[in-house]
């Protein structure tokens, strides 16, 4: 076996998923339009708000009659919120095939001690969906972000349930196409397929999750940051860009960026397309090789953003401390940072492979790959 390094090396070695790589064209001067040390309830911060939640709506193709809120703490603070001010009115399952998700049955179970169903699936698997009542509330991730499975659709979601989807879409929403119709309270945040800046959630409301809201009051308290009803009835203003809490005006600004890039590249359809190339130029990978292979056995539910690999040579002793050793020659050569799988999953890789991330760099690491396990079975053997 050969240890000679490749020549070329990606342009952008940000393969990290989460924070995510920037648009391709960003600079920081494009955040020079940022009105700094400016009240984001002045007229241009609620300008730069709204706009942030109209080309939100607009590129993701969200119904006229859902509502679109800019929350605190991330896609985990909208979820929460989600969760804490519409669970309980009925029956629950919660769906989990990812340390994320495993997080949320936590939260439902242990914190807010709902009686709930929990079906769960090892990491590259995912649950049977046909099994599900959904005339319960339901929750779940759309893409496993550390197991690297996905929703293939949302057909096994009736039209006609009586429950509430509750849909964690961080790593979906501008690279998957979400039905709408199957969601009702869905969020996300900037940093993950847009490459925005972090601590910013969004959370996208179905008109069943605005009813909900307003004919039911859960049986806890709520923190003032997850209160959106005054008096019964919905608090409009947030979902006009009247925040909760004090937003970034930096941030909102990079986010506004990359919704301007998204719309370059063609919008949704432009953007599934870039995440779908990437993944298929690993997957391919993958099938000409007996050493590696995406922990995702099943084709149908294999994430386009999360791609996860796991090393399947039997020679390999120690599984985890080669993918780490991998990982690590990979950052040493500066050919790809923070690819190391998730500290939950199963030893291995994980390169993102979402909408901001250029098919050419995808392309000139898989050499690399290559090469990083080529000259660790090398050295596993001279220290054998």
């Amino acid at each position: 076996m050969t240890t000679t390094t490749p020549g070329p090396r990606p342009a952008n070695p940000r393969f990290s998923s989460g924070p995510c790589a920037k648009p391709p064209t960003f600079t920081l001067d494009a955040l020079a339009d940022a009105p700094l040390g400016r009240s984001h309830r002045a007229a241009v911060g609620k300008a730069k708000l709204k706009a942030a939640i109209e080309e939100t709506r607009d590129i993701l193709g969200v119904p006229a009659d859902y509502r679109i809120a800019i929350v605190p703490a991330s896609d985990t603070g909208a979820y929460e919120l989600a969760m804490w001010t519409l669970l309980g009115a009925r029956g629950v399952e919660m769906l989990a095939w990812e340390s994320f998700g495993a997080g949320w049955v936590t939260d439902a179970v242990k914190q807010l001690k709902l009686d709930a169903t929990v079906r769960t699936a090892e990491y590259g698997e995912i649950v049977d969906l046909t099994e599900v009542d959904w005339n319960k509330d339901v929750c779940f991730t759309w893409n496993g972000t550390t197991s690297g499975v996905r929703l293939a659709n949302g057909d096994a979601i009736p039209a006609d349930r009586a429950g509430l989807t509750l849909c964690d879409a961080t790593s979906a929403a501008f690279a998957m196409d979400l039905p709408w119709d199957k969601l009702d309270a869905t969020t996300f945040s900037w940093q993950k397929v847009l490459g925005g800046e972090a601590a910013h959630g969004m959370l996208i409301l179905s008109p069943r999750a605005v009813e909900r809201l307003e004919t039911y009051t859960p049986a806890w308290p709520l923190p003032k940051i997850f209160r959106l009803t005054s008096k019964g009835k919905l608090n409009e203003g947030i979902f006009q860009g009247e925040t909760i809490n004090t937003p970034s005006m930096l941030a909102v600004e990079d986010y506004l960026f990359a919704l301007a890039w998204a719309r370059s590249v063609g919008g949704l359809k432009g953007l599934i397309a870039r995440a779908e190339a990437n993944a298929q130029a690993i997957f391919d990978f993958c099938d000409a090789r007996d050493w590696i292979d995406n922990l995702a056995a099943d084709p149908l539910v294999r994430s386009t953003t999360s791609v996860c690999l796991k090393f399947t040579d039997p020679a390999i002793r120690d599984g985890g401390a080669f993918a780490k050793a991998v990982a690590k020659r990979l950052e040493t050569e500066g050919v790809a940072f923070d690819i190391g799988a998730y500290r939950d999953a199963p030893p291995g890789l994980r390169i993102w492979c979402g909408s901001t991330v250029e098919t050419a760099d995808i392309a000139a690491l898989l050499p690399w790959l290559d090469w990083a396990y080529q000259a660790e079975i090398a050295a596993q053997s001279q220290a054998a």
